[in-house]
């Protein structure tokens, strides 16, 4: 029994550590986003690493969420003679939830673990230690353009991936299922507010914080070789996607 609410403490202790060391770590790139020299050629790169070169996944699985929710949708509505709103609720899903979660947790997946692997390898070849030899701030030049990266470029990959389900739905809605194509789009235009894209594009920069933010603290804190780096990619990924969908409800309660 002793074993055991020794195990507990431990973890919870472990928990609040790696809570407290990430928030100093979001501390620190706050500070040194507002402090010279502006590397500026470290932003252009770091958003093309995660934004344009995520573009065809983003683009892919925003298709097909958009499909697979229309069929759904009309085969339920069908039973309630509710077909004309298939195209609302598509458009609604996908700004409001499907559009930041699914792009967000794909990003996670292709830019967070390069992310957590490139640092982490920097980090247990000692290439940080030798910026700070250098007088160079290893938070300001690896984290910062990381996480303003992310913050910039969710939001946009999510207009895109909301565009793309929207597009996915209207093709299966509309030319397979054979909806009336004015009723698809003009119930859309009825229930769909800016509000709601607004408020799931603050949803996509929360994301893009939360997984750049991970990313780099599990690849600064690496410790034990290329077995490290191994679990750091594999923890930032399954860390930065369950904090997604955590804060995905927080978030969601707050706003709607």
């Amino acid at each position: 029994m002793l074993r055991m609410i020794a195990w507990v403490g431990r973890s919870v202790l472990n928990m609040l550590g790696e809570m407290g060391r990430m928030l100093l770590l979001l501390l620190q790139s706050f500070i040194w986003l507002f402090r010279p020299p502006f590397r500026f050629r470290l932003f252009i790169k770091q958003m093309e690493f995660v934004g344009v070169n995520s573009l065809f996944v983003v683009l892919l699985t925003g298709l097909f969420t958009g499909m697979v929710l229309a069929l759904q949708t009309y085969y339920a509505f069908r039973m309630f003679s509710a077909e004309s709103l298939v195209g609302a609720t598509v458009a609604l899903s996908m700004t409001r939830e499907l559009g930041p979660v699914i792009t967000a947790l794909m990003v996670t997946g292709r830019a967070g673990s390069a992310i957590a692997a490139e640092i982490g390898t920097m980090r247990v070849t000692e290439q940080i230690d030798a910026l700070t030899v250098m007088a160079i701030s290893p938070v300001q030049y690896l984290v910062v353009p990381r996480i303003v990266a992310g913050i910039i470029m969710l939001p946009l990959l999510t207009v895109i991936s909301d565009f793309v389900g929207v597009i996915g739905g209207y093709l299966v809605g509309v030319k397979l299922l054979g909806i009336n194509s004015g009723l698809f789009l003009n119930k859309i235009y009825e229930y769909v507010d800016f509000e709601d894209l607004y408020n799931g594009l603050i949803k996509a920069a929360c994301f893009g914080l939360i997984f750049t933010l991970v990313g780099c603290y599990k690849g600064f804190y690496t410790r034990g070789g290329a077995e490290g780096v191994g679990k750091a990619t594999t923890q930032a990924v399954v860390l930065g996607s369950v904090l997604i969908l955590m804060f995905d409800y927080v978030l969601t309660a707050l706003m709607f």
